[in-house]
């Protein structure tokens, strides 16, 4: 693979995960779009963008590993797989925010709550996954079987 393609790959690949999370933003939580949302930024996009990272992890895996900072970073020093690394953020970040959705509809958070959990979880993954954490400590969005425990 040559770098004009990885370039086309990073930019598809962008643009499909922001038309995911634009589907998430303007589809509030009771509408009748807002399944077909959410399966589509929280399925498709991920498995779509899974299906690309697979191939290139394939292709370029070579030196590097996960045992230290200096292993990971050889595995990044190799475009395909530095691509790789940005799509498995894109498809988790992405299937992260779709699931913040699915349970803030379960819940009955006003889609207008989710709005800056989901600009977390965009911008900063895990971030978000700990704002809408804390969120549901608010006895307004607590589970019906945790409130009875």
């Amino acid at each position: 693979m040559t770098a004009p393609l990885y370039e086309t790959i990073f930019s598809a690949a962008g643009a499909l995960a922001m038309s995911g999370w634009l589907a998430l933003a303007v589809s509030p939580t009771r509408t009748r779009w807002a399944p077909l949302a959410r399966r589509y930024a929280g399925r498709v996009i991920p498995l779509l963008l899974g299906a690309v990272y697979v191939v290139l992890i394939v292709r370029h895996w070579g030196p590097g590993g996960f045992g230290s900072l200096a292993e990971v970073r050889a595995l990044f020093d190799v475009p395909g797989l530095l691509l790789a690394g940005w799509l498995h953020y894109l498809a988790f970040d992405l299937f992260v925010g779709a699931w913040i959705a699915e349970r803030g509809s379960a819940l009955g958070m006003p889609h207008a709550l989710l709005l800056p959990v989901w600009a977390l979880t965009f911008l900063f993954g895990p971030a978000g996954l700990l704002a809408f954490a804390l969120l549901r400590l608010w006895p307004r969005f607590r589970p019906a079987s945790a409130a009875r425990s």
